[in-house]
């Protein structure tokens, strides 16, 4: 039956939104047959916490509703939530047949749609667009953000691999393996036969015990005269790296990456299921992971590294444009960022007798610590060393300085700024014995103020990138141990990430800032990531969690705290979405020559970034919310 004109017009506005605009035309017109409009004026209620169950979607047409967690609240003017025309509530109450926690009310004489809850659970299942939006929201809408940016900087074919990829849709062929006992002149024959790069070698069950590549050629057999009757485990590389095949093709790269190999096996319930090659993973992509990996591990001086460095920030743009995933591409930037700076600690070290002496771990800290690093990041680093029994730790220190000072040099060559706080590892404040960092840290836990609280946002997310990595274990053992039985610190360390709240408005859609360099902006860093990073690092420690990124942290917490697993993944796709338009932003100013920093002005964003933003620093709000009841004692 045609839409009569109300129901067309209906249909009209309402396809500019999500999930409308995805939604096929025969439900479209189902649900247009069945809203029903209703006015509100300014300031009135349109759901309360005690009107009971939910009993209809509200589609907002025009004006703005707010959400308010209580009636105090709104009466002091504090609504936390902002809506607009094409967004929809309460869907959380609606799924679960429940009441609304907060009340909304209206913002400014607005007109809403309205679906009653019956028709409401009908379209979810008539509907997978809808329901997909309805039931995972956020994750529903970057999608849609992901595939226009990956539009905007690439021209993609459907059949296009990427990193995002999992392992088994990447293997080529079947995996050509022999025993480990076959004769090495029968094993070199096959791949040449085959023209293969790697012989897998297996056991009665196939279970991968050891490969042997080229490398394993030059390296056992002609550089060292092997005889070619030997058997293969003679010459072969034991206990290969594998991965499973659900593994993503960029943990693999990760592993290449960091180890140099040129292979990585695919073993599934103990038999090898796969072989992936450099080639496999970057003939597709067009990128130089490992190439660039290989330049770093291979660099004879600071001059190579410099332009390493610069090779880093562009392969982050050629994997931005194939879409690779926040999370994916700021573990590969750290993972390469740690590379290049263990060079430079090696090549400093070789040139130091004193300092190569000392037992030693040099700590990443910060954002580096937690392997989240984007394109503009500056140093925050540490030295956390060994005292033999009987010597000084004044004396060590100051053999290790100079040594700290070089390398902190050597890293601003490469463009990571020196920290404007001297959070460096030439500083003596910064370079520690265990037991003084222990020292350090139990002062600190016991103090509690500003200054602390902002210490400890960056010094508690350390991890060993060179050197003695049990000293950093040991050390982060000590440190859970130690949060984890005094509430009080961990108190203050929720009242203060509390402190800082998402920008988000009541007249206007952001708090922007008015004045300074960069007026009419909002800070991606500071107001965006990091409520997120905070509450996920306040967590871990309260539960002795040894993981130090944001994401695994909210992982992990929400098992340790038993949280509802959707709404930590909203939390999750929150923080990479925000993530995600930083790298964005750093491309943009690298492109245009301008100095890297985290400002945003939301008017550049799209409609759909926009709305995403809101609903990131509402997913903001909740998370805080949460933090804020688990640390009322």
């Amino acid at each position: 039956m045609p839409a009569d004109a109300p129901q067309q017009a209906a249909l009209e506005r309402l396809t500019r939104f999500a999930p409308f605009d995805r939604m096929e035309p025969q439900h479209l017109l189902w649900l247009a047959e069945r809203l029903q409009p209703r006015a509100y004026a300014k300031g009135e209620l349109v759901q309360t916490p005690g009107s009971g169950p939910a009993d209809s979607l509200f589609i907002i047409r025009r004006g703005i509703i707010h959400g308010e967690q209580d009636v105090t609240r709104a009466q002091e003017n504090a609504a936390w939530l902002e809506l607009h025309e094409g967004e929809c509530f309460p869907l959380g109450a609606l799924i679960a047949r429940r009441g609304v926690t907060s009340s909304y009310r209206a913002g400014s004489d607005a007109e809403c749609l309205l679906l009653p809850a019956a028709d409401f659970h009908r379209l979810l299942q008539l509907s997978p667009p809808f329901h997909d939006f309805c039931t995972r929201r956020i994750a529903n809408l970057l999608e849609q953000s992901k595939q226009i940016i990956m539009s905007q900087y690439a021209q993609t074919t459907s059949e296009q691999q990427t990193l995002s990829s999992p392992l088994s849709r990447i293997i080529r062929r079947e995996p050509v393996s022999c025993s480990p006992d076959t004769p090495l002149r029968q094993v070199l024959a096959n791949m040449h036969k085959l023209r293969i790069g790697a012989m897998v070698a297996v056991d009665d069950h196939r279970k991968p015990i050891g490969i042997f590549t080229l490398n394993d050629l030059l390296a056992r057999v002609a550089g060292s005269g092997c005889d070619l009757d030997a058997p293969l485990s003679e010459a072969m590389t034991p206990n290969p790296c594998t991965l499973p095949p659900h593994a993503l093709a960029h943990e693999a790269a990760l592993v290449m990456a960091r180890h140099g190999f040129r292979h990585i096996l695919i073993e599934e319930n103990g038999r090898l299921a796969g072989l992936i090659s450099e080639k496999d993973l970057f003939s597709l992509q067009r990128v130089r992971l490992r190439e660039i990996s290989n330049l770093i591990r291979n660099a004879q001086d600071i001059a190579t590294l410099k332009g390493a460095a610069s090779d880093i920030r562009q392969l982050a743009h050629n994997m931005l444009a194939q879409g690779i995933a926040a999370e994916q591409l700021t573990q590969i930037i750290s993972t390469l960022n740690d590379l290049l700076t263990s060079r430079i600690i090696e090549l400093e070290r070789a040139l130091d007798s004193a300092a190569d002496a000392i037992e030693f771990c040099w700590l990443a800290l910060g954002s580096e610590g937690r392997l989240e690093q984007t394109l503009n990041t500056d140093q925050d680093n540490g030295i956390l060393f060994a005292l033999p029994e009987g010597e000084d730790a004044g004396e060590v220190r100051r053999l290790l300085l100079p040594f700290a000072k070089r390398i902190n040099e050597a890293l601003a060559e490469c463009g990571f700024p020196l920290c404007h706080g001297e959070i460096m590892a030439s500083n003596p404040k910064w370079c520690l014995s265990l037991e003084e960092w222990q020292e350090t840290f139990s002062t600190w836990i016991h103090r509690g103020d500003a200054q602390v609280l902002m210490h400890s946002s960056i010094f508690f997310d350390f991890r060993p990138l060179y050197g003695q990595e049990e000293l950093a274990h040991r050390l982060r053992e000590w440190l859970n141990h130690c949060i984890a039985d005094n509430r009080q610190f961990l108190k203050l360390m929720a009242i203060n990430a509390l402190g800082r709240r998402p920008p988000l408005g009541i007249v206007r859609d952001f708090v922007l800032d008015s004045d300074g360099d960069y007026p009419h902006t909002l800070d991606l860093k500071l107001n965006g990531i990091t409520p997120f990073v905070d509450a996920a690092r306040i967590f871990a420690l309260a539960a002795g969690l040894a993981e130090n990124g944001t994401v695994p942290r909210l992982r992990a917490a929400a098992t340790a705290w038993r949280m509802e697993p959707a709404e930590v993944n909203g939390w999750i796709d929150s923080f990479l979405f925000i993530q995600l338009l930083r790298l964005r932003l750093h491309h943009e100013q690298i492109a245009q020559g301008q100095p890297l920093n985290n400002r945003l002005d939301p008017d550049s964003l799209s409609n759909l970034d926009r709305r995403i933003l809101k609903e990131v620093f509402r997913q903001a709000r909740k998370l805080q919310s949460t933090l804020e009841s688990f640390f009322q004692y």
